[in-house]
């Protein structure tokens, strides 16, 4: 009979560590596709004991994030190119052979970063393959080393608000997915809008120069004129249901299931 020695503290779930069958069956994936992945460097160096090797919750987020981007028809190529991209700090600007035009982002939004079991305990139990495959197909999320970076602390900040609120995060991602279809479409009319005046005759060197410059110089009143429109847009569309919303209920709904609703039918 085998005692533990009395002050031996249980491992704790987050730094638990798998050997090579065990971290497959976690993953859900056989044996062989663990190894193929490793040989393809999807996969971090695992921690080496003799001839052992032990695979930490890092790996396993790794996994089910891969798996989760081919059932939504990444390829595996382009799956080790984000990866890649990611953990070497490159933008998808970058990846797509789009740098050079900007040296730093307009938006001055702050990223954050956040450890796997930070990002589980932000959103507790809704951390799914499929949430973290959309977030990343967003691009919410990026992969660095063993961290996760979010684009912006204030859509971290707002998405966390939400899904305390009860709303599920797969839904939370579905409606991001459309706001930035929406803000890409705003950003467009106005781009459009200051280089037709800003710019009347075929661009030289230096009045493409000048363009940038203007945008930079009014990109605050777009912001003014989007937050003023949508807060307008809120209020009457508000008053315009709130009698109808204090008559007829709001059907019931369970957020775990409403998410794995979303989950199992988004694609």
């Amino acid at each position: 009979m085998t005692t533990e020695p009395p002050n031996a503290a249980p491992p704790t779930p987050e730094k638990r560590e798998y050997r090579t069958a065990e971290l497959a069956e976690a993953a859900g994936i056989p044996l062989r596709t663990l190894r193929f992945y490793r040989e393809r460097k999807l996969l971090p160096p695992p921690r080496r004991e003799g001839r052992i090797a032990w695979y930490d919750g890092t790996h396993l987020t790794r996994l089910r994030t891969i798996t989760a981007l081919l059932e939504r028809g990444h390829t595996l190529g382009g799956i080790a190119d984000l990866l890649a991209a990611f953990e070497g700090g490159r933008n998808v600007a970058e990846l797509l052979g789009m740098d050079g035009t900007l040296s730093t982002p307009w938006s001055g939004e702050t990223p954050a970063r956040l450890s796997a079991e930070e990002l589980a305990d932000t959103f507790a139990g809704q951390v799914t393959p499929e949430n973290l495959a959309a977030a990343l197909d967003i691009g919410y999320l990026a992969v660095d080393g063993e961290e996760f970076v979010h684009v912006s602390r204030r859509l971290l900040d707002a998405s966390t608000e939400l899904v305390r609120a009860g709303v599920p995060l797969s839904a939370v991602l579905e409606a991001g997915r459309q706001v930035r279809a929406h803000a890409d479409a705003l950003a467009e009319l106005f781009t459009d809008l200051i280089r037709t005046h800003a710019q009347k005759n075929a661009p030289t060197p230096d009045e493409a120069d000048a363009t940038l410059r203007t945008l930079e110089k009014l990109r605050p009143v777009s912001q003014t004129v989007v937050d003023a429109e949508v807060s307008m847009a809120m209020d009457r569309h508000i008053r315009a249901n709130a009698e109808g919303w204090a008559q007829t209920p709001a059907p019931e709904n369970n957020p775990a299931e409403a998410g794995n609703h979303r989950n199992s039918t988004s694609t």
